[in-house]
């Protein structure tokens, strides 16, 4: 089956070629340029990746962003954006994206992304264990679900792989450049500083077990204690 494409731009001409690769490559897309059907689109329809321009007409890529994790924490979100600012990235990020490029870019970069991101996507759900005991959490893998006596949270795909991978790996020491490699397919500059952002996001939902703890292994990487 074909993977089916959100695809979310108003500049007519890059969204024409950005098309015609991703169909050549054999995608199903559905686009748009209006912000505003793009937002009753996802409602409705089921996609496998969505790609979000930010600055849209109607409604932004930001807001359609939040709308899709409302009722979706797993299909994986890649903006397009002309402005590089760390804030806007890091908004992005806590809005639950996986991934930015920054215009111009070019289409090699998005299908590799695209296509890590779905091979990732697929991975996770049929060859990682579903459950794990995390002090005193259980943790459900494939239902995105961290339960705890004082409450349950629903996990995104992207914060569900990075918990399931220093579960996997307990009491060990993952290095930043290992962890950012499977979980982001690449290792940079951008990619370790939205990594230190989901380790915070984590640490939070953990912080109801005081026995658990990521530990912040100084110049290598991190490790899951409980």
């Amino acid at each position: 089956m074909k993977a089916h494409l959100l695809y979310v731009e108003d500049d007519e001409s890059l969204s024409f070629v950005t098309r015609d690769n991703l169909a050549l490559k054999g995608y199903q897309i559905t686009h748009y340029s209006d912000g505003k059907e793009a937002l009753q689109a996802v409602g409705r329809d089921k996609f496998d990746l969505c790609i979000l321009d930010v600055m849209l007409p109607g409604v932004d890529g930001f807001s359609i962003a939040k709308e899709i994790r409302k009722f979706d924490r797993e299909v994986p979100i890649i903006f397009l954006t002309a402005k590089s600012l760390k804030e806007d990235k890091i908004h992005g990020l806590k809005l639950g994206a996986d991934d930015y490029l920054t215009k111009p870019f070019s289409i090699e970069e998005l299908m590799l992304k695209i296509e890590i991101f779905l091979r990732r996507s697929n991975f996770s759900q049929a060859e990682k264990p579903e459950s794990y005991k995390i002090g005193s959490f259980e943790f459900s893998l494939k239902n995105l679900q961290l339960d705890h006596e004082a409450g349950s949270k629903t996990l995104t795909q992207r914060e569900a792989d990075l918990l399931a991978l220093l579960a996997q790996n307990k009491g060990e020491i993952l290095k930043r450049s290992d962890i950012l490699t499977r979980i982001w397919g690449d290792d940079d500059y951008f990619l370790g500083r939205s990594l230190d952002v989901f380790i915070s996001r984590l640490r939070k939902y953990l912080k109801a077990d005081p026995d658990v703890a990521i530990e912040n292994i100084h110049g290598v990487g991190f490790r899951l204690k409980g």
